[in-house]
This record gives structure tokens, C-alpha cells and sequence, in this order.
């Protein structure tokens, strides 16, 4: 115990060679700190170019003679930045590179339209962004004929009206709205720390802001919640019902992500977030859930009384 407590109180610890102060920089470091503050990337960023080209002049706008390309997929780096007071639509000018011999000016306005950070996570993002809405309407139109068409055979299981007695894919949609409420939160109230987060993303909720840290938290329970949920449904229903019943799922997150994510931006989805949580949550409890199984063949029970599979009387 002796040497136990020894070793709890010993530690090393490196003395580390004398620097000079950390803050005595050329004008250059500083401005560039600067610049990276406001605009979140510098020197040495990489995009990916998502337009079908960018032009790039081979000099700033007072000395360019000729015009270079770079087309969609090629991945560039920011090699300078310099700031043309005389232009009137961006006084801020990048220079990038693809490789040695294909380099050019460009404006940032020009650029930032047609790149992307070269991160999957951003990237991700920006696909997210722009194909979500008629990828979900598209799903939602699909899922809806085939609930209509299943249902003139007989019932469907879905997720809130029909549910099964499992409580992950109520779950899941009740992450899926409260995400999309944060997203459009974080738009609202901290656009400047969403757009740092799409040029410096982490999916360690531990290393960013509070708000951004749930955010990500969130993402990764949807993740974890929905593998949960496949798993489970599957082992509940059989294969086409199940199939039926996860495309309904994923339609239904799919409307409370567009829904929440549009009606917080005008303050409506906080209230109709608190109203839809009490409702899926009644739904599941009061219809969904099974709080008995029959003593005698072990089915689940909704309420004391005959058991419908084997008759028998549970007390």
C-alpha cells in the first residue's frame, strides 16, 4: 500500500526548452492569424473544386494577361492572399494551386461558390445540404404509395399510428427532430461557429463548443439508435413487413428533419418540438408498448385479462 500510494504521488515532468514569447510575430503571422479568424481558412488550406471550372488569372487584376482552369474534382491549396482595394465587387484576392505549373488569382467570392474543404465530413455536408430536400420528398412520395397500396390489403405497421412494441425507432425520430432543431438553432444564433465547424469539422463532440459538441453527440445516438432500430425490427416482424416498416421510418424522420428544421428558423419548431415529443411519447406508451406477457404461452399483453393467442386467463 506503501509503494501504491508512492506511485500515485510521483510524476515526471518535461522541462521544456526556453522559447521566445509566443506573441512575437512578423506582421505577416499576424495578419494571417487574423484573416484565419474571420474567414476560417489561410496559407495552405486545401478545397476540392465542385464547380465545373474556376477560372484563375496567372496575375492579380492589374498585371493579368492570361487564364488558367481547373475543373470539377481536382483538389487545390491556398497559396497567398492579398487584398486589392481598387476592385469593387472583392477586394480579397487567393491565389491557389493545383500543381507547380497550374496556379492563378482568383476572387474569394468566386472561389468559396465553387469549392469545398477537402474533409469527407464537409463534403458531407455540402451534399447534405443541397440533396436532402428532394431526396426526402422523393422517399416520402415512394413510401406513401406503398403504404397506400399495402393498406387497401390490410394494416400496415408505422412508426407513431401502427407501432410495434419497440421503442428505438421512437427514439430515433425523436433524435431526428431535436437534431434538426439544434441545426437550425446553431444557424440562428451561432452562424460563425457552424461555418468554423464546416471548415475545421471534428466528430469528437469533446473537443468543440458546447452547442456544436451536442449537436455532434446527437449525429453519433442517431447513428448507434438506428442500427438498434433495423436490428430490431427485423427480429420482430417479418421481412417484407419489416422492409415496409423501415422505409416508413425513414420517411418519418425524413418529414421531422425537413419540418423542424425550417419551422425553427422562425421560432415555431421549438413549441411544436415540446408538442411532438409529448404526443410520440402518449402514442407509444398508451398503444405501442406490450406491459404484460401471458403466464401461460409467454405472448405480450396490452391489458390484464384473456390472453388472445392461447386463451388463457392472466390475473
Amino acid at each position: 500500500m506503501m509503494l501504491f500510494a508512492a506511485l500515485l504521488l510521483t510524476a515526471c515532468y518535461n522541462h521544456r526548452q526556453r522559447t521566445p514569447d509566443a506573441w512575437d510575430l512578423t506582421r505577416q503571422q499576424i495578419d494571417s492569424i487574423s484573416f484565419s479568424t474571420t474567414h476560417h481558412y489561410t496559407q495552405n488550406y486545401n478545397f476540392v473544386v465542385n464547380a465545373p471550372s474556376l477560372p484563375l488569372a496567372d496575375a492579380l487584376p492589374e498585371t493579368a494577361f492570361d487564364t488558367l482552369y481547373v475543373t470539377k474534382g481536382e483538389r487545390i491549396v491556398v497559396a497567398e492572399i492579398e487584398t486589392v482595394p481598387t476592385d469593387t465587387i472583392d477586394s480579397v484576392w487567393v491565389k491557389v494551386a493545383r500543381d507547380q505549373y497550374t496556379q492563378g488569382w482568383i476572387r474569394e467570392c468566386d472561389l468559396l461558390q465553387g469549392v469545398s474543404p477537402d474533409d469527407p465530413i464537409s463534403q458531407f455536408i455540402d451534399f447534405f445540404s443541397d440533396a436532402h430536400l428532394l431526396i426526402f420528398l422523393a422517399l416520402c412520395a415512394v413510401v406513401g404509395a406503398a403504404y397506400a397500396i399495402r393498406l387497401m390489403r390490410h394494416n400496415a405497421y408505422i412508426v407513431h399510428f401502427n407501432d410495434i412494441d419497440s421503442f428505438y425507432p421512437t427514439l430515433l425520430c425523436l433524435l431526428v427532430a431535436s437534431s434538426a432543431a439544434l441545426y437550425a438553432t446553431i444557424q440562428t444564433f451561432w452562424p460563425e461557429s457552424w461555418r468554423h465547424f464546416y471548415y475545421h469539422p471534428s466528430l469528437n463532440p469533446f473537443s468543440l463548443p458546447a452547442h456544436l459538441g451536442i449537436f455532434t453527440a446527437f449525429v453519433w445516438a442517431i447513428i448507434i439508435v438506428s442500427i438498434a432500430s433495423v436490428e430490431d425490427v427485423l427480429s420482430r416482424l417479418q421481412p417484407a413487413e419489416a422492409l415496409l416498416y423501415l422505409a416508413g421510418l425513414a420517411a418519418v424522420c425524413a418529414v421531422n428533419y425537413v419540418v423542424f428544421s425550417i419551422f425553427t428558423l422562425y421560432y415555431v419548431g421549438y413549441p411544436l418540438l415540446l408538442a411532438y415529443i409529448i404526443y410520440a411519447l402518449w402514442r407509444y406508451f398508451r398503444f405501442s408498448h406490450y406491459r404484460y406477457r401471458c403466464g401461460q404461452c409467454g405472448k405480450p399483453l396490452r391489458h390484464i385479462g384473456v390472453c388472445p393467442h392461447c386463451g388463457t386467463e392472466n390475473q
